[in-house]
C-alpha cells in the first residue's frame, strides 16, 4: 500500500512538471508578430519621455544658490584630450563623432536648436532655428523628403562637413549650492563651429547653433569613446566624457553686462592668459575659501610658510607651489634644491727626504733608520 502511494505521488509530481513545462514552452513559443510589437521594436532606438526624464537635470532653484556664473569655453578639437569629440571622421560600425550626431538630430527634428545670439542667448521657441535656412546658409547639401509642411531633409554621409567643424562653444554653469555644500558644474548647452577659408586667405569660425545639452544627453549616453591609444576598449559615453570634465578648453567668454569676450577685455595675450588662469583658480577653489581651517590645517600652513621663508633665505628661487589642473585636481611641485659645491680642504704636503723623528712628530713622511741595514 505504501508503495502504490509513492508511485501515485511520483507520477502526479512528474504530470504537473510537464504541464508546467508546456505552459512555458507555449508562452516562449513562436508566434506571429502583431502590430504593437512591430512598433515598439522601430522605437527602440528612440528616446522615450520616461529616458528623456531621467537624464534631464533639473536647474538648482535661486534660494538654494550661494554663487553662480557663466563660463563660455572653446573646446579646440587639435588637441589631444579632444579627440574623441572628432573621431571617427566617417561612420564606423554605428559609431558616430559629435557633429554627425547632433547634425543628424537637428534635421530629422528630434531635438530643437536655437540662434547664435553671441553673449546672449536664449532657448525659447521664438529662437529656433529654421532647418532649411541653416543648411542653405552654411552651403550643407540636402534634398527634402516627403511629408509636406513636417518634410525631413535627407544628407548623405559625404555631404557631412565634418572635417571642417574643429571647435566647439559650450555653456558652463559652476553653481554653489548651500544644501549641498557643494561647487557644481554643469554643460548647459554646445555649438558646433565651422572652420573654413576666408575671401582674404585667413581661417574664419563660423558658429551653427545651439543645442541644449539635456535633450543631447540620452543620445550621447549611448555613444561609448575611448580615451587613449594605450587602452582601445570604449569605457566612457560621451556623457560621461562631459560630466566628469575629460575635455579641455580655454575660457573665451564670461557673462558681463557690456557683453565683451575675453579678448576685448584683454587685448594683450600674456594678460589674457593670466585672466583665464585666475578665472579657473577661483571657479575651482570657491568652495575650498569658504571653509575656516581646523587647528591642524593653521598649524601645518604656517610651517609650511616657514619652510618656504627658510628655503628663499636659503637662496632657493622657486618654492614649493600648488598647481591647479583642468579636472580640479591639485598638485603641490615641491622645488628643487640648488646644488651647493663644498670647498676641499687643502691637503697637507708630504714631506720626503730624510730627517729626524723628533723634528717631525707623528708624521710618516720621516724615514726611520733603525733597522737599516749597514
Amino acid at each position: 500500500m505504501k508503495l502504490y502511494r509513492k508511485l501515485l505521488f511520483i507520477f502526479a509530481a512528474a504530470a504537473m512538471a510537464v504541464a508546467a513545462l508546456a505552459q512555458v514552452e507555449n508562452a516562449g513559443g513562436v508566434r506571429k508578430r502583431s502590430e504593437r510589437d512591430k512598433k515598439n521594436t522601430q522605437q527602440q532606438g528612440a528616446v522615450t519621455e520616461r529616458m528623456q526624464g531621467f537624464f534631464t537635470q533639473k536647474a538648482p532653484h535661486d534660494a538654494d544658490l550661494a554663487y553662480m556664473r557663466e563660463i563660455y569655453r572653446q573646446i579646440d578639437l587639435e588637441k589631444p584630450e579632444n579627440a574623441p569629440l572628432y573621431f571617427p571622421e566617417d561612420v564606423v560600425d554605428g559609431q558616430k563623432n559629435l557633429f554627425r550626431l547632433i547634425l543628424g538630430l537637428v534635421v530629422d527634428g528630434e531635438i530643437p536648436a536655437y540662434e547664435y545670439l553671441d553673449g546672449r542667448e536664449i532657448f525659447t521657441d521664438d529662437y529656433k532655428v529654421n532647418i532649411g535656412e541653416m543648411l542653405d546658409r552654411f552651403g550643407i547639401y540636402y534634398t527634402e523628403g516627403r511629408g509636406g509642411k513636417n518634410a525631413k531633409y535627407v544628407i548623405e554621409e559625404a555631404d557631412v562637413p565634418t572635417t571642417q567643424v574643429l571647435n566647439y562653444y559650450i555653456i558652463e554653469k559652476w553653481e554653489f549650492d548651500r544644501r549641498s555644500n557643494q561647487m557644481k558644474t554643469r554643460v548647459e548647452a554646445i555649438c558646433p563651429v565651422l572652420n573654413r577659408m576666408s575671401d582674404f586667405g585667413g581661417d574664419t569660425r563660423y558658429p551653427m547653433f545651439w543645442v541644449k545639452y539635456d535633450q543631447l544627453r540620452p543620445h550621447l549616453a549611448s555613444q561609448y569613446v575611448f580615451l587613449s591609444d594605450d587602452n582601445n576598449l570604449a569605457q566612457y559615453s560621451i556623457d560621461d566624457y562631459f560630466n566628469l570634465g575629460m575635455y579641455k578648453g580655454d575660457i573665451y567668454k564670461t557673462r558681463n553686462l557690456r557683453n565683451l569676450s575675453m579678448n576685448q577685455m584683454y587685448p594683450d595675450p600674456d594678460d589674457l592668459a593670466r585672466a583665464q588662469d585666475s578665472i579657473d583658480n577661483r571657479l575651482r577653489n570657491y568652495g575650498k575659501n569658504l571653509w575656516v581651517p581646523t587647528r591642524e590645517e593653521y598649524l601645518a600652513q604656517k610651517e609650511r610658510e616657514e619652510e618656504i621663508a627658510k628655503a628663499l633665505a636659503a637662496g632657493d628661487t622657486i618654492p614649493d607651489r600648488t598647481v591647479v589642473k583642468d579636472d580640479g585636481v591639485t598638485e603641490t611641485k615641491k622645488a628643487k634644491p640648488r646644488k651647493t659645491t663644498r670647498k676641499r680642504s687643502a691637503k697637507k704636503p708630504k714631506v720626503s727626504g730624510s730627517g729626524s723623528s723628533s723634528s717631525t712628530p707623528n708624521s710618516s713622511a720621516a724615514k726611520s733608520v733603525r733597522r737599516r741595514k749597514k
